[in-house]
């Protein structure tokens, strides 16, 4: 049996504190920065192209994952304490969120460089499970999103979750959307697909995972479960994504004669 007592600070320096959380995220981006770079030449980009697009995508994942959590997890919160939508290192930041935030980013991005959505977000794609790894290492080590009590010997005792050990979801959740769904991607995207399967394969997987996980996951407190007794936020989320990973995956996106996406 496994107790959390990590210290969340990494490095102090004088009254400045570096969290694990923060830094999980530094190099989640950095790793996807250098790996894009790696496969810029093979897709026909640049690498100058690279580091705009991760520039973009990275201020609409932070900015789209906070306003995201939020909306759709605990808006009273924030509205009755707006001082607390500039404390990242707390914690609250929502993947849904993140990925439309990341889907705007793609959107300016085609229509400033005259690529298309699609194109952008099948090169991409590949490399966020990494960003998903750390950040679920992030929330492990914050302690924050543990599961349900267990009775198995992987369970964890999280301070302030009580005396009795919970299924480390936020390990499950690295393992699942981003060591495994990265190891897939990279399998999947080293051969030419149709437009829009590589993007479609991330959405659909990343969904089934969460919805997976919350079955093991407590839900948010200040939310509960919506219906059912079991159906979370999280969940709920997560249908709208994979119906739109399930028609990027399927549907035909071919590039029609302005050389426009379908």
């Amino acid at each position: 049996m496994f107790t959390c007592s990590i210290d969340p600070v990494a490095i102090t320096i004088g009254s400045l504190s570096v969290r694990w959380y923060g830094l999980m995220y530094v190099v989640g981006f950095l790793l996807g920065w250098l790996l894009g770079r790696r496969r810029a030449a093979r897709f026909g980009w640049e690498a100058r192209d690279v580091d705009d697009l991760v520039t973009i995508s990275m201020l609409g994942c932070v900015l789209g994952g906070r306003v995201g959590y939020i909306l759709f997890y605990d808006l009273p919160l924030y509205l009755n304490n707006p001082m607390e939508i500039v404390r990242f290192w707390n914690g609250g930041m929502s993947f849904h969120g993140a990925a439309i935030g990341l889907s705007l980013a793609f959107a300016y991005y085609a229509r400033t460089r005259k690529r298309t959505f699609i194109d952008i977000a099948d090169f991409i794609t590949p490399l966020i499970p990494q960003g998903l790894l750390f950040g679920r290492i992030g929330n492990f080590i914050n302690a924050e999103l543990w599961g349900k009590v267990t009775t198995a010997p992987w369970g964890v005792i999280f301070p302030g979750a009580g005396p009795y050990p919970r299924h480390p979801s936020q390990l499950y959740e690295a393992l699942l959307e981003g060591v495994l769904l990265w190891i897939v991607l990279f399998w999947f995207s080293a051969t030419p697909r149709r437009r829009g399967q590589i993007a479609g394969l991330f959405a659909m997987w990343y969904a089934v995972s969460r919805f997976l996980v919350e079955f093991v996951r407590l839900p948010d407190a200040q939310l509960g479960y919506l219906a059912f007794n079991w159906l979370t936020m999280g969940q709920v989320l997560s249908l709208p994504l994979f119906a739109v990973g399930f028609w990027l995956f399927f549907a035909s996106h071919e590039k029609s004669a302005s050389g426009r996406g379908a």
